[in-house]
């Protein structure tokens, strides 16, 4: 058991039923729900940590199967853990690598063992199981590591989605028999696609497993928003109340709010550091494609509403120039503005759910952008 691994509600919305409260990790507590920002490979893209520190980042994920197949888990195992690789101080979360071993559908074979797939880089044949994850896993030594599950296409069928729970299920357990890092807290991951009856079959037999966290797999993957929120619905039901449930890879404003009102309290993306770098930026006043000739006599800051250091020390005409020409400045700071953009959302968030107004807040949001609750496109 991991005694420095604790959730702690400190706080329900009386208005939305939306909770607020501390994540305490063995490098630091953290306020939910929250954000993490992703850094792939060992490096949120453009951003130093130290300006994570400054924009108030809490966890942030890297990615199992990127850093196995380069440095490796040994090498980064004898720099001291990823803490120490990367200098970042603070809560680390690892995914499993299961999304990116089954995004490669044209290059992978299924077994019962594990995955056989090709290396995306020079095309040399891997295998991935859950020991082989949760192993390197242990190695990275992030704060919270999660089960090895295979992420099914959408759409499936009910059968193909059956099968892929059960296997799921195997899957996690030899997980939790392979897992040795007690610093270190295990996820489970909740599947079963569309269906009702999946959903609640995987999570309840995931929860007999007594993780310390749950995830909320399979959402994100080419559904509708209302598909995604009714398996955000079918899941969470389910889940425990006094561990932290982590809605994996949603990143856009509405879903995240859509989210936390339902009772999540971990969200990441890749999306605001993707975006930026095709000159995407998340404002208040909706979103802004810096490279429009519009913007360029335009010295205001991206968002006259936020604090972050793009927005307190550079104008809208700057960063268009620099993306427009290439300069990494520019791809820099649109990163560090649509992070704190999603960040600072929740911030004001957790206000709102202290504050016992969550649901007028999030209503507030949804009417600002033109969102509804079911078919809104986030960004």
């Amino acid at each position: 058991m991991n005694k420095d691994f604790k959730l702690e509600i400190l706080h329900e919305c009386k208005q939305s039923g939306a909770r607020y409260g501390l994540l305490h990790t063995p490098h630091g507590s953290v306020e939910v729900p929250m954000f993490m920002p992703v850094g792939t490979q060992a490096s949120v893209k453009f951003v130093s940590p130290e300006e994570l520190y400054e924009m108030n980042s809490g966890v942030i994920l890297s990615n199992t199967y990127h850093l196995w197949l380069r440095p490796g888990g040994d090498l980064i195992e004898k720099a001291g853990g990823l803490h120490k690789f990367m200098n970042y101080d603070g809560p680390i979360l690892t995914d499993s690598g299961g999304f990116q071993v089954f995004s490669l559908s044209d290059n992978r074979t299924i077994t019962e063992e594990g995955v056989e797939f090709k290396n995306h880089i020079n095309g040399a044949k891997e295998f991935m199981s859950p020991e082989v994850s949760i192993k390197t896993q242990n190695q990275l030594g992030a704060d919270v590591i999660m089960s090895f599950d295979e992420c099914p296409p959408y759409p499936a069928t009910h059968e193909y989605m059956k099968d892929s729970v059960e296997r799921t299920l195997r899957w996690a357990k030899r997980g939790q028999d392979a897992h040795n890092n007690p610093k270190q807290a295990l996820f489970g991951i909740v599947q079963g696609g569309e269906f009702e009856d999946l959903r609640e079959y995987s999570a309840k037999k995931t929860v007999e497993m007594d993780f310390l966290g749950y995830s909320i797999g399979g959402t994100s993957v080419g559904e509708s928003k209302e598909v995604m929120y009714k398996m955000i619905d079918y899941s969470i039901k389910h889940l425990p109340k006094d561990k932290p449930r982590y809605l994996m890879g949603v990143g856009s404003a509405d879903a995240i709010l859509e989210g936390v009102l339902r009772g999540v309290d971990m969200f990441d993306c890749v999306l605001p550091t993707r975006i930026a770098r095709n000159g995407a930026l998340m404002t208040s006043t909706g979103r802004v494609n810096i490279k429009n000739k519009a913007y360029e006599e335009d010295f205001r800051p991206i968002d006259e509403e936020c604090d972050c250091y793009a927005c307190k020390n550079y104008t809208r005409a700057y960063i268009r120039h620099l993306i427009r020409v290439n300069e990494g400045l520019g791809l820099r700071l649109a990163s560090i503005h649509n992070l704190r953009f999603l960040i600072k959302l929740m911030e004001d968030s957790r206000t709102a759910i202290k504050e016992d107004r969550f649901l007028d807040f999030k209503e507030d949001y949804f009417k600002r952008f033109g969102y509804n609750s079911i078919d809104s496109r986030g960004f």
